[in-house]
């Protein structure tokens, strides 16, 4: 399970559009949800517009919040896209079952089964979230309560029975506006959520773009290490390539 989930006051104005950049990764297999801590007026309008455009493209959900629910939004949208993606793949599998058929066409007992299946892979199936945060000038009034929810949401997940993993990116990046700067690769680790937010510089234009961008790119590379490191120990496929289905 991969998502990304990104945290902005939305307008864009560096690089690639970041609608583009969601609609690639949904083809990725990878689900953008955005929460909006957007401003009133013309701008918090037009940010709102293409937050929601963003998690459109993406496959995900949108939210438009105030600063004092920003923790229990993010926990929601990530429990929530999970769930709903385990309830696809589930129904697909009733389909090829029932033909065209669905959950609501089985018996109430096994239809109560099928959902203590979904309840329980919810919790169990592994979970990789890349937290994309917007760090551009706007967004410093709201770092506070960004800080809490990240937070609040480490603890949540470190309550799974399944593996959690966070990674935190954070753009613009330090070295270029045009980009992304990792700051905290996969980890399951609550504390190192924690040291994060001392690191972070409050500056710039707002490259989301190029950032989700620079997201997808990290989560490549991470497969391609994984599909390396199962050919080496000898768990793979005869019939796969060595790499090469992963090299981007």
């Amino acid at each position: 399970m991969r998502q990304i989930l990104l945290i902005t006051d939305g307008c864009s104005n560096v690089g690639e559009s970041p609608v583009m950049a969601a609609a690639h990764a949904r083809q990725e297999g990878i689900t953008v949800n955005v929460v909006g801590v957007v401003d009133y007026g013309t701008i918090g309008e037009l940010g709102s517009r293409e937050i929601a455009d963003i998690a459109k493209a993406g496959g995900g959900l949108s939210r438009i919040v105030g600063t004092p629910q920003l923790a229990q939004t993010m926990q929601m949208m990530t429990r929530k896209t999970v769930v709903q993606t385990i309830q696809q793949a589930v129904n697909k599998e009733v389909k090829k079952i029932l033909g065209e058929g669905s959950l609501e066409d089985l018996p109430p007992a096994k239809r109560s089964q099928v959902v203590t299946v979904v309840d329980e892979l919810t919790e169990t199936t592994p979970l990789r979230i890349a937290l994309l945060i917007d760090a551009s000038a706007s967004m410093k009034p709201k770092l506070a309560a960004v800080e809490e929810a990240i937070r609040d949401l480490a603890l949540s997940l470190e309550a799974r029975e399944g593996r959690s993993e966070i990674a935190v990116f954070h753009f613009p990046g330090r070295s270029s506006s045009e980009e992304a700067t990792l700051d905290m690769d996969w980890s399951s680790n609550v504390s190192e959520v924690r040291s994060l937010f001392s690191r972070l510089k409050m500056r710039g234009a707002t490259p989301t773009g190029p950032a989700i961008f620079r997201v997808l790119e990290h989560y490549r590379y991470d497969k391609l290490d994984e599909h390396r490191d199962r050919y080496e120990s000898g768990e793979h496929d005869e019939r796969e390539g060595m790499i090469g289905g992963y090299v981007v």
